[in-house]
């Protein structure tokens, strides 16, 4: 065998080893960013082709399976590198005959979904009382034993805001409420739905019981019919309902993430995590959630693939058992959590317009550049902390990455969030665009930006 001249073996090896990504000027980014704007098809085709081909994904349910099989098709066949489905198991909850209605004084039919996690009342029903607190507070300050025997009802004061913090103030009522109606002696309880709508749909959600209680059935009023629960209250007489619920555990089935990477040119530069949600409440067809997240994240990274990738590896997270649980973000932070993470970013709030940016980032010319280019898309630079998403929580807090928050304009997301409205025909395609195009800006600055990310100093107390 003839031996080449070293200086000639180390040329080729220099002509055929692969070349870093450059960093894209500003006038390129604005091109992608423009060109998802005007063009992008792939976002809409996720959502459509996920809520028509596989429809509602409750978590552990053999829906979603189909979904995590649906979902790395499709992500092969954009062209994702190191495409996988990585199962875990959980405990599976699915709903079963759900009725209510008011048997005195005023006898009518009532609109309810069991929460998550409720109890069967059996499919005989239960018949009592009910018990009215008109705010979380009221609950809190029930003297224990005062429910005994009764059904609570719970309501609340929910507005829209753009920032979705109604849902801060009124969700207690749905995450924790059960519990403590059934700790101080409630057999059920029914809560005004947590949204903002005046569609006669309840709203799903998850309930939890603290250890040591029993849990007791739960379910939530359509916000129409909780209205109506509250005027014959105010008429003071008692009011007797006949609640039927008959959820069921399966056990221990599968749920499982779906991870594709767009892998950069320097693998000791770290990765960005880009995450959504598969799975959904199984009322609707999840669309807004999260479909459209999916569909955002993941056009966000073919764009960038098509202008050439990135120094740093864009890996995508389609996170599954988000609404039960957060499981699947649990398992993604236990799997990789030794894995070189340097920044997360989530899509979970729907499909319309974004209309701020908000960092965790130390770098302030880089926080400046991507505000920059994010102004032309009518997206101001907040001033919150950024904080992602409940899929990459357990990541961002196991390295304490850098985040940024793209938010979207939630004033109409708790009209539909977890109900039967949460349908295709409720994304705005252009809005959609909009938010693809404020990721791909996004996503080419940061995979490119020289030096490290970090995440913001904390401040001291």
């Amino acid at each position: 065998m003839n031996h080449l001249p070293l200086a000639l073996v180390a040329s080729a090896a220099a002509l055929l080893a692969p070349l870093p990504a450059l960093a894209q000027s500003d006038a390129e980014i604005a091109a992608a960013r423009d060109a998802a704007l005007t063009g992008d098809r792939v976002a809409w085709d996720i959502a459509e082709g996920l809520t028509t081909e596989v429809g509602p994904r409750m978590a552990g349910t053999e829906a979603e399976a189909r979904a995590r099989a649906w979902a790395k098709a499709r992500l092969d066949q954009l062209g994702f590198s190191n495409v996988r489905i990585e199962p875990y198991m959980m405990k599976t909850w699915v709903r079963g005959v759900e009725t209510a209605e008011i048997v005195s004084p005023f006898p009518q039919k009532m609109m309810v979904a069991a929460l998550g996690n409720s109890s069967s009342t059996g499919p005989g029903g239960i018949t009592a009382a009910i018990a009215y607190f008109p705010t979380f507070a009221d609950l809190v300050a029930a003297p224990a034993g005062s429910l005994d025997g009764k059904i609570a009802y719970l309501s609340h004061d929910m507005h829209p805001t753009q920032d979705g913090s109604g849902y801060s103030f009124a969700g207690p009522v749905r995450w924790v409420g059960a519990g403590i109606a059934a700790s101080k002696g409630a057999i059920a309880t029914v809560i005004k739905s947590v949204g903002t709508d005046r569609h006669r749909n309840p709203h799903a959600g998850g309930t939890t019981f603290r250890d040591g209680v029993e849990p007791t059935p739960a379910g939530a009023l359509s916000i129409p019919d909780a209205e109506n629960l509250e005027r014959m209250l105010a008429r003071g007489k008692p009011v007797k309902m006949h609640l039927t619920l008959t959820p069921k555990w399966l056990g221990q089935t599968e749920s499982g993430n779906v991870i594709a990477d767009l892998p950069g040119s320097d693998p000791a530069a770290g990765m960005i995590v880009i995450a959504c949600h598969l799975d959904s409440w199984d009322l609707g067809t999840g669309a807004i959630d999260d479909a459209s997240g999916c569909g955002i994240i993941t056009a966000a990274a073919k764009q960038v693939m098509a202008a050439g990738g990135t120094r740093r590896t864009i890996r995508l997270l389609w996170a599954g058992a988000e609404e039960v649980g957060v499981f699947g973000g649990a398992a993604y932070a236990e799997a990789h959590g030794e894995d070189k993470h340097v920044l997360a970013m989530e899509s979970d709030f729907g499909a319309d317009r974004v209309w701020k940016v908000d960092f965790n980032l130390a770098d302030g010319a880089l926080k400046d550049r991507i505000a920059q280019a994010l102004a032309p898309l009518g997206i101001s630079r907040g001033t919150d902390r950024a904080g992602g998403g409940a899929d990459v929580g357990a990541i961002i807090a196991a390295q304490d990455l850098a985040v940024i928050d793209l938010a979207q304009d939630g004033l109409k997301y708790f009209d539909l969030h977890h109900t039967p409205d949460d349908t295709l025909d409720k994304i705005d395609p252009a809005q959609l665009r909009q938010n693809v195009a404020a990721w791909t800006a996004t996503l080419m600055i940061l995979g490119n930006a020289p030096g490290e990310l970090a995440p913001q100093p904390a401040k001291a107390e």
